[in-house]
């Protein structure tokens, strides 16, 4: 802070010193007493010294002020030091000015969020109406048609899910509620959901109980599942798909197309697409990116291996406090 105030007045420090030298030349060229001409001298050095100290401390504790408002300026600036002269005051009204249209402008994007949410909202329960009615028409008379025209009713169904995780993740107001769940009930649920589709694709499933008691959200686990079901069934034209225990972790491991090793550090990244997804071209790189952020929500983490041609094994991997044997 020193160093900055005398970066700032070096032009008057030099014109101290100069005028103290001015002063010393002059006595000296009067020929008056040595003495005289130190005395004079110090007593110059000695008033701008005494200047420099009071407008250092005042500048001292101006920056400290600013330094303390610049943690909070995202909230108030009602912290601003007095300012010095009419220059700062005009800086700090235009610094009022500036502030006073982010805080407009937030709270106008803020309401047009929670618009958007509660139409997309309103738009996704809505549309469950006549999916469930499709469906029921479907099961009732069933045809040899029936069975692809519900797997394609299972993915609208998996695509409203899908925005409505979107909306609600990015919400203010999502409730996450923890409590000790039994993960094998949770993933038998997700596999009721898909069971039509393993086996329209013809896919094997095996299922190894876990026994194992889990602290999360049952939901938006039951959510993270069933997007990593659906990518598996997706990507997998033969073989089958494994759902098993491996440490503290679930694993979903598929014998489908694989991820590229160039691909696979970014598959969780919002949007990111990848070779599979621009070859699909179906896919919007929101799925595993979803998944990943409600894992970290919950304290879970989402981690990825997969061989091209071979397969994937998704991780959900459960903290020691998370996951409870039994």
């Amino acid at each position: 802070m020193l160093f900055s105030y005398l970066r700032r007045h070096y032009k008057l420090i030099l014109m101290l010193l100069l005028f103290a030298g001015v002063f010393a030349a002059v006595f000296s060229l009067y020929e008056l007493p040595v003495e005289a001409v130190g005395y004079a001298t110090a007593l110059c050095l000695a008033g701008g010294l005494a200047f420099f100290l009071q407008g250092y401390l005042r500048y001292a504790r101006r920056c400290r002020a600013l330094e303390a408002l610049e943690r909070s300026v995202a909230v108030s600036i009602d912290g601003l030091p007095e300012p010095a002269d009419r220059a700062e005051a005009a800086y700090q009204a235009n610094l009022a000015a500036l502030f006073e249209a982010k805080r407009s402008l937030q709270a106008r994007d803020a309401a047009e969020r929670r618009d958007a949410e509660d139409y997309y909202t309103l738009w996704a329960h809505q549309i469950k109406t006549p999916i469930a009615a499709m469906r029921l028409l479907l099961q009732e008379g069933e045809t040899a048609a029936s069975a692809p025209l519900l797997a394609e009713l299972m993915r609208i169904e998996q695509y409203v899910e899908m925005a409505l995780g979107y909306i609600r993740l990015g919400s203010d107001t999502t409730d996450y509620v923890l409590r000790k769940c039994e993960l094998d009930g949770i993933v038998r649920g997700c596999l009721r959901k898909y069971a039509g589709l393993f086996i329209l694709r013809r896919l094997s499933l095996d299922f190894r109980p876990t026994g194992r008691v889990v602290l999360t959200d049952e939901k938006w686990l039951a959510f993270v599942i069933e997007q990593l079901l659906s990518n598996a069934l997706k990507y997998t034209r033969s073989g089958g798909v494994s759902i098993y225990v491996r440490g503290r972790a679930l694993a979903v491991e598929d014998t489908g197309i694989g991820i590229p090793a160039e691909d696979l550090p970014r598959v969780c990244e919002r949007g990111f697409t990848g070779y599979n997804g621009r070859e699909d071209r179906k896919s919007t790189g929101l799925g595993l990116w979803l998944c990943s952020s409600v894992c970290k929500k919950l304290g879970h983490r989402l981690s990825l291996e997969s061989t091209p041609a071979q397969g994937t094994l998704a991780l959900i991997q459960f903290s020691d406090e998370s996951m409870i044997y039994e």
